[in-house]
């Protein structure tokens, strides 16, 4: 895994206290757009499922994530595709 990838795991798991996390690094596909970096590491896909999201609507999840990984966008992070489910949700 990538060093960022490591830690946008880190970041997450002490902020969510997740019972699911995967995270896929998807800068190769990116390649060329807008945000990318030749050394990728600058789009990933998050599946995110943890208790703290129970009574958040989608908005607030993305935000409380968003924020959480403020200092990940702050140095060359650029998108984020999110799954995030409470665990009712993710059955």
């Amino acid at each position: 895994m990538t060093q960022r990838a490591d830690r946008i795991r880190q970041t997450l798991e002490a902020g969510f206290q997740p019972v699911l996390l995967e995270i896929t690094d998807d800068s190769a596909r990116h390649a060329g757009h807008a945000g990318a970096s030749p050394g990728g590491e600058t789009h990933y896909s998050v599946h995110l499922v943890a208790a703290a999201f129970a009574g958040m609507n989608r908005v607030a999840r993305s935000r409380a994530v968003h924020e959480a990984l403020a200092g990940e966008f702050a140095t060359g992070l650029h998108a984020l595709a999110l799954k995030l489910q409470s665990p009712d949700e993710a059955g």
